[in-house]
């Protein structure tokens, strides 16, 4: 009998490690790693001293918490967000998880049991599909666009009566794309209207492009009725290793969820929680610095890609830590992206990753995870993927 973890893939950046130490590199050219988005620097120098104060003087940091996080924790998270978003927003409908996977892993717990179906748009976050595979949920793909859009009328057909959730990503991972406004609030719409859940990742937001809220879906009263929102530190606070995340929530989900996570943790790590709170409640400025640097690197990737398309390629979305381009040649994307690491030195995630296994829109794309890649490091990306020569797909193969 096969389990449900042997039922679905292997942890795609872990297969791409193993691609890069089984690989050799071309001599004198170092690797050029964009398979991963995770910050690769330690946090900021104030909250590492607040870090090492509270590991020294705050015994509580070493033990056991409430399973739901910091009450400090969730009131600022409340008063923030409702802030943000012109919302109402209370201090019993916040989770602090042990990151924002785990966030949504607690969120399917709550609203779905064994055979129910959950709606992903395609490409999806792999996490998610592994996920729902290995909690016996069905996942059903909603491919998107040319533009990387997800449509609700496309959802709404797909619809069944084993249907529980929807789930968006934005700015989204891998594409990039910032869905607008009005595409979150259709979605929220119709999860409202078919008595469903709207389950909205926003681990990027803090590198959303748009100044304001991305979306107004909490100044609508019945919001806590057919929403729940995620959210991750680890990439605002290079708090990676630390796992925290939040989960917003009607506080019945929470009660719901609130037994999976005393089940798999006891709790969020105490020493992130507290890292989360200095942070908002100090660290604002650093963060629009932070913000900053990733949009000129966003605008980085955009000036490139222009000389990128001469060589046949095709920037599809751009956003937050990734982009994700169309390659012009014959051949899938996880085939090009193991020879790309002997080659040219390369480590990317093709788009096989993102996608249902045959979907032939995997096979022609990459993500870019250029977070952590200046922008002397994105002009040699695009050099070197310049470089690469092979036969080319016809037109219409290449969506």
């Amino acid at each position: 009998m096969t389990s449900r973890a042997a039922a679905t893939f292997r942890p795609p950046v872990m297969e791409a490690r193993r691609w890069r130490d089984a690989a050799t590199p071309p001599e004198g050219l170092p690797l050029l790693n964009v398979s991963q988005a995770a910050p690769v620097d330690p946090p900021p120098e104030p909250l590492r001293a607040e870090m090492a104060r509270l590991v020294a003087e705050v015994p509580e940091v070493h033990l056991y918490g409430p399973v739901l996080g910091l009450p400090e924790l969730r009131a600022v998270i409340a008063a923030q967000w409702s802030a943000a978003y012109g919302g109402t927003i209370g201090a019993d409908q916040v989770a602090v998880t042990a990151g924002c996977n785990q966030a949504f892993c607690a969120a399917i717990a709550a609203l779905t049991t064994e055979g129910d179906e959950v709606i992903l748009p395609t490409p999806w976050y792999f996490n998610h599909k592994m996920w729902l595979d290995m909690a016996g949920v069905r996942t059903v793909p909603l491919p998107c666009g040319d533009d990387l859009l997800p449509d609700p009328e496309r959802a709404a057909a797909l619809i069944t009566p084993r249907t529980r959730a929807i789930v968006l990503v934005t700015p989204n991972n891998p594409g990039g794309v910032e869905y607008p406004a009005e595409v979150v609030r259709a979605f929220h719409r119709l999860a409202q209207a078919r008595g469903l859940t709207l389950i909205l990742d926003e681990t990027y937001r803090d590198f959303d492009a748009r100044p304001g809220a991305p979306h107004d879906l909490f100044a609508d009263a019945d919001w806590p009725r057919h929403l729940v929102l995620l959210y991750s530190f680890s990439k605002a606070y290079r708090l990676t290793g630390h796992r925290t995340g939040a989960m917003i929530a009607d506080a019945a989900t929470l009660a719901e969820a609130e037994k999976f996570l005393d089940t798999v943790a006891i709790c969020p790590p105490q020493l992130g929680q507290h890292a989360a709170l200095f942070g908002l409640r100090t660290l604002s400025q650093w963060l629009s610095g932070e913000r900053a640097e990733i949009l000129d690197r966003r605008a980085a990737i955009e000036a490139g890609a222009g000389g990128l398309a001469e060589a046949g390629w095709r920037l599809k979305g751009v956003g937050a830590y990734f982009a994700y381009l169309e390659h012009p040649f014959d051949l899938p994307s996880d085939t090009l992206a193991r020879r790309m690491i002997s080659e040219i030195g390369v480590l990317a995630l093709p788009g096989t990753m993102f996608v249902p296994d045959g979907d032939p829109n995997g096979a022609r794309h990459l993500r870019i995870a250029f977070a952590n890649v200046d922008r002397a490091g994105i002009a040699e990306l695009y050099a070197r993927l310049a470089r690469l020569a092979y036969p080319l797909a016809e037109t219409g193969a290449r969506g």
